[in-house]
């Protein structure tokens, strides 16, 4: 990876190229983004008043009947419908007012009371699962929504967002994720807005102070021990949207450590994060960045370069059922923080970060970028990494992977729990190879986890998500095979070297190769379809027939444009 072949004297490179846009442009993109999307939001919604599932946006329960309880997640969807009725300055808006919309906003809400469980809470994925996310997502949806359309809760909607306030305000959901205690503490912040006199203020307080307590000095807040880019976005947005409704609260020093690391890792061609942060998220909610403008310029330039992809139609594909409403509501906030005085007078119209090289040890990234070039690796993770050249991507490389045909499963390079170290002009990330996480639900599977959450598990869901978490996203089990990955600087290119070794010998191997784009755990919001990730898996199976038992297969080759 070249940095200092460019054009000729004079000419931009990429990275200036891939630069800002007028806001009018950003403004046209987005809501263009927005608009594409609200049909699918409306063809999830039960929209039959006399239905008894009306206002249910769960199409597989109310619909298909493939389910057999509503994912509550799913009303969160009221925020982006009662957004885009109540925003005029939407370009090509067509639900502006409509008062069809209006009603079935409100039966949404209606029907997010009617099926919650008695104490507020709601499930996501299983039955009496009682989860964290999906009742703080949906109440911040509900909240936002009335706010937006200006609306009163009816006594036994505002009954409702009670129960469910007061049980977000107790419940510890096992496993540290930073995002859902920002939704929390937002939740609760609104909620003394609207009942001050129910003892949500100290509810918020102690929230805020163990969610602040979350962030590492390096500016990140920790996601399943680690920092991810996407869903630390999502808590930026959450924390500069509670700054600006409570400047008391002291945020701004937080939220700024929190912008700075961040900047650091928004790649060249606008994209950010990846398979190498810690939940493998392709996502970038925008809209904390706009409100956190208004007081930090830096802000401003992350969403200068990092809403390109979105605008320009680029973009990691967020149209899933259970993931595309968090960002509809993002994008459509950022419409209304927009900021106009973005670009000084005789400023370069693109997002300038840092260049130089930064090791994160906190969180065992590294990441350096000079003019448009970059490379940033997952040092505890097998050195998953992405490098650009010239402001495009030429290698995303999740690490070696293999199918091992006497397990049945495949090993993989990427889960935590590497060793390395970083010299001058070279870094080395070695370790064990593990299983990847491929468990899924079969019939009797099924049988069995709706009998538990029938029985035990309604009781204890706590203990019934953190067996599920060990087994889908936290534990981990070593396969007999071993690695190296050598990432050397070569003047001014890198290349990667990885070696790997059997214990027990080559035979059990029928394919071995490396992707693009392969995640070893489970993450909602990850393994989303980005265009980048059409690129063929690298097969390296043919290169074991001359291969002895105890010999180590090594691949070299450079993060070049030319090698991609």
């Amino acid at each position: 990876m070249t940095g200092n072949e460019r054009g000729a004297a004079g000419e931009p490179s990429m990275a200036q190229k891939v630069g800002g846009m007028k806001t009018e442009a950003m403004r046209e993109g987005i809501a263009k983004a927005v608009l594409a999307e609200i049909p699918k939001l409306l063809t999830l919604l039960d929209r039959t008043p006399v239905s008894a599932t009306y206002g249910c946006f769960d199409r597989a329960y109310w619909h298909y009947r493939i389910l057999d309880f509503p994912c509550g997640m799913s009303q969160e969807f009221v925020l982006p419908l009662a957004l885009v009725w109540s925003m005029p300055d939407i370009p090509g808006n067509p639900y502006y007012r409509d008062p069809v919309l209006r009603d079935e906003v409100m039966a949404a809400i209606d029907y997010a009371a009617r099926s919650a469980h008695a104490d507020g809470s709601c499930d996501d994925y299983y039955p009496f699962e009682r989860a964290a996310g999906a009742a703080a997502f949906s109440l911040f949806a509900i909240l936002g929504a009335l706010e937006a359309m200006e609306i009163a809760p009816e006594p036994q909607v505002a009954a409702f967002l009670k129960r469910r306030a007061r049980w977000l305000a107790t419940h510890r959901e096992s496993g540290r994720l930073s995002n859902h205690e920002a939704l929390i503490v937002s939740c609760l912040a609104q909620m003394h807005a609207r009942f001050p006199n129910e003892g949500f203020e100290e509810a918020m307080r102690t929230r805020l102070e163990r969610l602040v307590s979350w962030q590492h000095e390096e500016g990140w807040f920790d996601e399943y021990g680690g920092a991810d880019l996407g869903y630390l976005s999502l808590t930026i947005g959450l924390l500069s949207d509670l700054d600006r409704r409570r400047p008391d609260l002291d945020l701004r020093p937080a939220i700024r450590r929190a912008v700075d690391f961040l900047a650091h890792f928004v790649h060249p061609d606008g994209t950010v994060g990846g398979e190498y942060s810690s939940r493998s998220t392709l996502n970038f909610f925008p809209h904390g960045f706009e409100i956190a403008g208004a007081w930090y310029p830096a802000a401003l330039k992350v969403n200068d370069l990092a809403l390109r992809p979105l605008v320009e139609g680029r973009a990691p594909c967020y149209s899933d059922d259970h993931i595309i409403g968090h960002h509809l509501w993002s994008w459509l906030l950022t419409l209304k923080a927009l900021r106009h005085d973005r670009f000084e007078e005789g400023e370069p119209e693109y997002a300038s970060v840092e260049d130089g090289r930064r090791v994160f040890e906190g969180c065992s990234l590294f990441v350096e970028r000079a003019d448009g070039d970059m490379l940033v690796a997952a040092l505890s993770r097998g050195g998953v990494l992405k490098a650009f050249c010239d402001g495009a991507l030429v290698a995303s490389d999740t690490g070696v992977t293999l199918r091992d045909r006497a397990a049945g499963k495949a090993a993989v390079c990427s889960l935590p729990g590497s060793d390395y170290r970083v010299e001058d002009h070279r870094i080395v990330v070695s370790g064990e190879m593990s299983w990847g996480k491929e468990a899924r639900l079969t019939p009797v599977k099924n049988v069995i986890l709706r009998i538990l959450m029938l029985g035990f598990g309604r009781f204890f869901p706590d203990l019934v998500r953190r067996l599920l978490q060990k087994v889908l996203v936290t534990g981990k089990k070593a396969a007999p095979y071993a690695f190296e990955r050598h990432l050397v600087r070569e003047a001014d290119e890198w290349r990667v070297e990885d070696r790997i070794t059997s214990h027990k010998g080559w035979g059990d191997v029928d394919r071995i190769g490396i992707s693009s784009h392969q995640t070893a755990m489970t993450t909602i919001m990850a393994r989303v379809y980005a265009p980048s990730q059409r690129v063929a898996f690298f097969d390296l199976t043919e290169r074991l027939e001359a291969l002895g038992d105890d010999e180590t297969l090594v691949v070299s080759r450079p993060l070049t444009a030319e090698a991609s």
